[in-house]
Formats: structure tokens, sequence, C-alpha cells
């Protein structure tokens, strides 16, 4: 599960996420990408449950970027918990996503084989996004 190594402070507020992505919305990397359509947060967990479907489906060939890293704590009280006596523990980490944001590149397969393993991996993720492709320029 991805996570970050270290941090500076153990727990966050969860904030408010609005507007859309200023940075991280062109294709750097690969020929195929995963854009966000909507704001939301993406666990670890789908994170690397997206990457697995993508990987089996290449056949380990290619290569993937993940663009996206979940680097904020959720916390959790536990469950049957009465209201008060603090903030719970960090259960999980989480990618902080805007609208238009690249999620995964991916490089080095064909045309057909690009689509099917990336449309694999959108079905693994909670937020709706569509695929791109740097060839067209355009949402495929």
């Amino acid at each position: 599960m991805m996570m970050p190594k270290k941090m500076k402070y153990r727990k966050q507020q969860r904030g408010r996420n609005r507007g859309q992505a200023s940075s991280n919305t062109w294709l750097n990397f690969g020929d195929y990408a995963i854009q966000a359509l909507e704001n939301g947060w993406i666990t670890g967990r789908q994170l690397e449950a997206a990457r697995r479907a993508m990987t089996r489906f290449i056949k380990r060939g290619g290569k993937i970027w993940i663009r996206v890293f979940p680097d904020k704590p959720v916390t959790k009280q536990p469950a049957e918990t009465r209201m008060g006596k603090g903030k719970g523990n960090p259960e999980f980490y989480v990618a902080v996503v805007k609208r238009g944001a690249i999620l995964f590149e991916l490089a080095g397969v064909t045309d057909k084989v690009g689509v099917e393993a990336l449309r694999l991996a959108k079905y693994k993720l909670p937020l709706k996004s569509r695929l791109v492709s740097r060839h067209t320029q355009e949402v495929l």
C-alpha cells in the first residue's frame, strides 16, 4: 500500500477540495493517460489496485507512471465510541485530486493494449475520469 515514509505531522484536517488542477494537467512522460474529471480523494489501495490491473494486462511490458501520491492521512475513531475524546488515529492515506489532473501515464505499448489497460484501471478508481492520448491530444 502506498503511504509516505515520514511526515512532519501525524494528523491533518480534511480541508476543502474545489476548483481545477493548475499543474499536472498535461502528459509529460507517456503516450496515454487517465485524467480526472471531478475532485476527490483516491486512497493508496485504490491506486495500487489500478496499477496492478494495468500491469497485469500489459504483461509487465511498457512503462507506467503514477502521477499522484497519497500523502494526506485520514483519521477515524473506533466503532461504537462516544463523542469527544479527541481526534482518532490515522487509518489510511489519500491523494487529493482536482479536476483535470493526470493520474496515470502509460508508454511502450500498442494503441489497442494501452487503451484497454487504462480502461481496466479506470474501473478501480472512485472518480469520473477519461482516457487521453498524446498522439491525437484528445480524449479516447
